[in-house]
């Protein structure tokens, strides 16, 4: 920044400027975020295509693994939304996930609590881990 302040007349009263005035300020930082943000919008809203056409080539063109993948994440969605309407205990996929687990299942069936752990085995994993 300090060669911007050294060679840039403008940048140093931008920077006067901003300082100096608090509506100035508050101006550029809104034009600084709604700017950008209107532009993005907008090329969002040119690129984005509801051609049913150009999405039914598109689904016919996928690989097998996209098409897999999809499924399997319209399955899993089904099955958290209905475990959502049936008001049923989720909680543990959520230890699961802490555990860096991740749980498979068959649908509509619940998942047994995890066990504890027993202490001695952690207590001999930990000493093997030291040797």
């Amino acid at each position: 920044m300090s060669i911007l302040w050294e060679k840039s007349e403008t940048w140093r009263w931008l920077v006067r400027r901003t300082r100096d005035s608090k509506p100035f300020f508050l101006a550029f930082a809104t034009i600084c975020g709604v700017v950008p943000g209107v532009i993005g919008y907008g090329v969002m809203q040119l690129t984005n295509s509801r051609n049913p056409q150009l999405e039914a080539q598109l689904r016919q063109n996928a690989r097998p693994e996209s098409l897999m993948m999809g499924k399997v994440n319209q399955e899993r969605l089904a099955e958290y939304l209905g475990e959502l309407q049936r008001k049923e205990d989720t909680n543990d996929r959520y230890v699961a996930a802490l555990r860096g687990e991740t749980l498979t299942r068959t649908p509509y069936q619940r998942i047994q609590p995890i066990p504890k752990q027993n202490p001695e085995a952690d207590s001999q994993l930990k000493k093997a881990d030291k040797a």
